[in-house]
């Protein structure tokens, strides 16, 4: 990706969504859409996402999780992940806001946090602000 694309133009943005809630992976994929968003994967939980990475760790540069679900919460996905090396941006998504589960989030590795209910406008300052972080690391290699 040049500098350009990479934060300017979501069209070539690789994107896992890890929701445990049907409705609210729909909204969130919907969102993305309509930033541009195209090459967008799902998993349910954790678990699932975990055994996606597994096989196709390389079709994603970035990944938005919801921190509350079942079989394993968004922060031990995250802290498996990081523990295996991957570097992966991670937004994490919550309805928590208070200061120490923002810490907490930023202790475990966590890229980005955006609570929960938040608009297309929040998510995409965020996404653009993680994109730049992300062309600068590409920039220090």
């Amino acid at each position: 990706m040049n500098q350009k694309s990479a934060y300017e133009d979501f069209s070539r943005l690789k994107l896992l969504i890890v929701e445990d809630q049907m409705e609210a992976r729909t909204i969130l994929r919907n969102m993305l859409g309509e930033l541009g968003v195209t090459q967008i994967f799902e998993a349910g939980d954790g678990r699932e996402a975990l055994s996606f990475l597994d096989m196709a760790s390389d079709l994603v540069e970035l990944i938005i999780c919801d921190w509350n679900m079942p079989n394993m919460s968004g922060l031990e996905f995250l802290s498996r992940i990081r523990s295996d090396g991957c570097n992966i941006p991670f937004l994490i998504i919550s309805g928590r806001g208070d200061r120490d589960s923002v810490l907490k989030a930023k202790a475990g590795g966590v890229s980005g946090y955006i609570r929960k209910p938040f608009s297309s406008a929040q998510l995409e300052v965020k996404l653009r602000v993680l994109m730049q972080r992300m062309v600068e690391a590409q920039k220090e290699e």
